[in-house]
């Protein structure tokens, strides 16, 4: 999934946190992108720009949060919402939220809440102030979806068929099948993501619903668990690159922000925890088996000796330990494996994956499209080999006189290899480029031949 920066608009309707009332600023003038609302005097590393006399309406919606509370102690803000950051109030300090409607009865009042304020909201917590942020919720304002083309065409979406976007993000797959005219039901662990999305696709009501799950959690869903099964289902694996370029979501190793790396509050922990915690040899083995990391002996010695004299809490203090402790040399960054092995053993991403996999047959109608987007090896390779023991027609062995029938084979590969993106989306979103698209059909109750 990739994303581009929104920017904020001139005019934004705001709310005052201490009368509750309405007023329009024209004055406010225009911020460029990558600067942020709300810096204060004599504060650095904050997440603002200046912007005297702005206040807003803080709107909640109706996904937890609290799994993101305190991520910026260090920095001076309590953030409580990747998109929906709330400061907590210093001299001159102001911050951005954008403004997403839900329904009144969807509401929950207990987000925004700070430290020492119970069930509280910008307008009623006691020296609280934010800024509204006006972005547009067009994919080229916020998600460019990955292979576009190429899914819309596999997937085969269209009238009368129903799709299951197992990953959701900021809605751009979904938002191609209902436009196509089929029916949608997004599904996401990240609850910022179904509440962008779910705004954003708010128009296609009511083909579009969402569901807040990690995909392998898919065929607890009520309508799937009752025998509405899918005509197709999407999964655009990894990290977002939203997540992924969001500092307080303490993913990536170029941005200081908390050690957390939580894709959603069903996470069992967060990255701190990991390397804080765990012993050498635990953390050893998480690097070899999700980072495929050559030093990871050396990195794993590093990070026990350094949490020895303090615990880890940001991304660039483990980033330097691991730098100090291997060297840097070409392009590639020292920590890069290291982060992604993290990342994806606290989100359990690989046993997410092969979970759902497992379950295509209590998801998929017959004829059933499963369509999985990978951007690294450990996720194509399980991949691949799934689809290949569940889609050749026939097996064999030395010892046999002659190939068997495939006892296991329920699939048909679409597409005998994966799909790359295009030398033009490569060039224009550089992120697609180690992406790969598999595509199998689920088998009928037809004899299973070549």
């Amino acid at each position: 999934m990739m994303f581009n920066s929104a920017t904020l608009a001139n005019e934004t309707v705001h709310l005052t946190a201490a009368s509750g009332v309405f007023v329009r600023s024209r004055e406010l003038g225009s911020f460029s992108q990558g600067r942020a609302l709300g810096t204060g005097r004599g504060f650095e590393n904050t997440d603002a720009a200046a912007a005297p006399g702005w206040l807003s309406a803080r709107r909640p919606f109706p996904f937890s949060l609290g799994f993101l509370a305190g991520r910026m102690k260090s920095l001076g803000t309590e953030l409580h919402s990747l998109f929906n950051p709330v400061c907590r109030a210093a001299p001159g300090w102001l911050s951005a939220r954008p403004p997403v409607n839900f329904s009144k009865g969807s509401q929950n009042p207990a987000l925004g809440t700070a430290r020492d304020f119970d069930l509280s909201d910008s307008a009623t917590a006691p020296g609280w102030l934010s800024a509204s942020e006006s972005e547009s919720l067009s994919p080229e304002g916020y998600h460019l979806p990955v292979l576009a083309d190429e899914v819309l065409e596999m997937m085969d979406a269209g009238p009368g068929k129903y799709i299951i976007d197992g990953t959701l993000g900021g809605g751009g797959h979904s938002e191609l099948f209902l436009k196509a005219g089929a029916k949608v039901l997004g599904v996401d662990r990240d609850p910022e993501a179904l509440a962008h999305a779910g705004a954003r696709l708010s128009g296609f009501a009511p083909n579009f619903s969402a569901y807040q799950a990690n995909f392998s959690e898919i065929p607890g869903h009520p309508g799937i668990a009752a025998g509405e099964l899918a005509d197709g289902l999407l999964l655009d694996l990894g990290v977002s690159s939203r997540q992924l370029d969001s500092a307080p979501r303490g993913f990536s190793f170029m941005r200081e922000g908390p050690l957390d790396m939580r894709m959603g509050p069903n996470a069992k922990m967060t990255a701190a925890e990991l390397v804080n915690t765990f012993p050498e040899d635990e953390i050893l083995r998480v690097l070899r088996e999700y980072g495929e990391e050559p030093r990871a002996r050396r990195i794993a010695t590093a990070i026990v000796e350094r949490r020895a004299a303090k615990p880890f809490s940001t991304t660039t203090e483990l980033a330097a330990c691991i730098e100090k402790a291997v060297g840097r040399s070409g392009k590639t960054h020292p920590a890069t494996r290291s982060f992604q092995a993290i990342r994806m053993a606290i989100n359990e991403e690989l046993e997410s994956l092969a979970a759902v996999l497992s379950s295509a047959t209590r998801i998929l109608k017959p004829g059933g499209r499963l369509l999985i987007i990978t951007f690294h090896s450990l996720e194509d390779r399980e991949v691949k080999r799934y689809l290949k023991r569940h889609s050749q027609p026939y097996i064999d062995d030395p010892t046999w006189p002659e190939a068997r029938p495939n006892p296991d084979r329920i699939f048909r590969l679409l597409s005998k290899k994966a799909i790359a993106p295009s030398a033009h989306e490569t060039s224009t979103n550089p992120r697609a480029r180690s992406a790969k698209l598999r595509v199998a059909q689920l088998l009928g109750d037809e004899p299973h031949t070549a």
